[in-house]
């Protein structure tokens, strides 16, 4: 049975506590001192890369092996779209902008597939940047997206910061924090990718250090539940066929609360990636600026749920009788019980430093 990890009880006061260590590190140790903080694990798994690739064909195909994707593509943007504006609006209500609400922020969609998301990002201003480990992945997203002039795509295998709105890099979340540090994206996304990687707690910390401080991060997944093994792999991959047999393994899945829970008592970013952050300001070893405190981003759970500003579990829904997906209302009865046991959506914020 596949967990995130919890912290032991005797290790999870301590662990909690912020790093307050300060070492001076050179620029030239800065990807040397990233990469451990990941534990010197890769998330990226071959058979699951192999397997999408060789439908990567099929990404554009509204009625082919992408089809719920393509669905479910508008409520995640909704949800993005409504917490984003929801903490603008907490902050400065002048600052939050209805049409654009990511203009100005720099965006990464960490597993991008065929670009469904970030085409959709770049579109709400955001300067979007889709990686994925899949090459054919890649190919495919910037070939769509060049039909759209105004979203300006690139590709490269080795470091795509792009001209326009979008680009896309082949790339691993592990090689992109190792190349471009940490706390260098305003909103971190990454859906339906989760429940496909290696080592889920390597790659939640590393999605998570990519984040700047007060920056968002976004995921979409699965909950490992009896319902979700009828919803995702009896019904949709045995019986009905709307996805290949063998795309999801149940036992990958990962519950809400699990999710929570690391949040809750993982410190973060590592301390080691805190103490690089602060490294390029000091390349004379002097009057070194403290690294960015590492710590829960979640305070505490009040009745089982986190502040409305620190975190949120918003359940998915598909309706085959209006074939879309509805986000469940927040605060719906019951819905720990039935909306979050299968597709749900989860933003935590980084803290202000």
């Amino acid at each position: 049975m596949l967990r995130l990890g919890r912290v032991p009880g005797r290790a999870r006061a301590t662990a909690a506590r912020p790093s307050r260590s300060c070492r001076a590190i050179s620029a030239g140790m800065h990807s040397a001192t990233v990469h451990p903080a990941a534990g010197g694990q890769s998330s990226v798994n071959p058979d699951e890369i192999a397997h999408f690739s060789r439908l990567s064909q099929q990404w554009w195909d509204e009625r082919g092996e992408f089809g719920l994707l393509h669905k479910m593509n508008p409520v995640r943007m909704q949800f993005i779209r409504n917490k984003v504006l929801e903490i603008q609006r907490e902050e400065d209500e002048a600052r939050a902008d209805e049409a654009q609400p990511l203009g100005g922020l720099d965006v990464v969609d960490v597993g991008c597939g065929g670009g469904l998301l970030c085409e959709s990002l770049a579109r709400l201003g955001g300067r979007t940047l889709g990686i994925d480990a899949s090459a054919s992945n890649i190919t495919i997203a910037s070939l769509h997206a060049a039909a759209d002039p105004a979203l300006a795509p690139s590709s490269s295998s080795a470091g795509a910061k792009g001209k326009g709105m979008l680009a896309y890099e082949h790339t691993s979340v592990e090689d992109l924090l190792a190349q471009r540090g940490p706390g260098t994206f305003d909103v971190v996304c990454s859906m339906e990718v989760i429940e496909h990687v290696d080592n889920p707690r390597t790659f939640l910390t590393n999605c998570a250090t990519l984040v700047k401080p007060g920056g968002h991060l976004f995921l979409s997944t699965i909950a490992r539940t009896p319902l979700s093994y009828f919803l995702t792999i009896f019904a949709a991959e045995q019986v009905l066929r709307l996805v290949t047999p063998g795309t999801h393994t149940h036992s990958k899945y990962i519950n809400p609360d699990e999710m929570l829970e690391f949040f809750l008592t993982t410190p973060l970013p590592p301390s080691d990636a805190a103490a690089a952050a602060a490294a390029p300001l000091d390349r004379d070893c002097t009057q070194a600026p403290s690294a960015p405190a590492s710590r829960p981003w979640i305070s505490r759970l009040y009745g089982g749920a986190p502040l409305r500003t620190e975190a949120e579990v918003r359940g998915i829904v598909y309706l085959p009788w209006k074939g879309e997906w509805m986000l469940v209302p927040r605060g719906a009865p019951g819905a720990r019980l039935w909306a979050e046991a299968c597709n749900y959506l989860f933003w935590v914020r980084r803290p202000v430093e």
